[in-house]
């Protein structure tokens, strides 16, 4: 399975009304930190061996994508950090972590 890059607010706000009938994962990323390039491995290792196929799985480049990153943490009540992920269910934050708790394990435990 693979994640889904987004671009554009409308495509956010797509993704946070999905949620409501389908579970949603965010990992915020960013292009320019050692420990966000991490994050993003293990996000593609959980991807990799057998994720959830009911739950959508999406990656916002802070950077590049600043006014996304900023409305992703103002809808769901979040403090911005990176990297981070976020699982979604019903329009709201269900499980947030970041920096070096992004690991597959981590994911495996939640989402799983």
């Amino acid at each position: 399975m693979e994640w889904k890059e987004i671009t554009t607010i409308e495509e956010w706000d797509a993704i946070l009304e999905k949620s409501a009938e389908k579970g949603q994962v965010i990992l915020k990323h960013s292009t320019t930190c050692p420990v966000s390039f991490n994050a993003l491995d293990e996000y593609d290792n959980y991807l990799a061996d057998k994720p959830d196929q009911e739950i959508d799985y999406t990656l916002v480049k802070v950077r590049e994508s600043r006014p996304v990153s900023n409305k992703i943490a103002e809808d769901l009540d979040v403090k911005h950090e990176s990297p981070q992920i976020i699982y979604i269910k019903n329009k709201k934050k269900y499980w947030t972590t970041s920096h070096w708790s992004v690991t597959k394990a981590h994911m495996a435990a939640v989402i799983d």
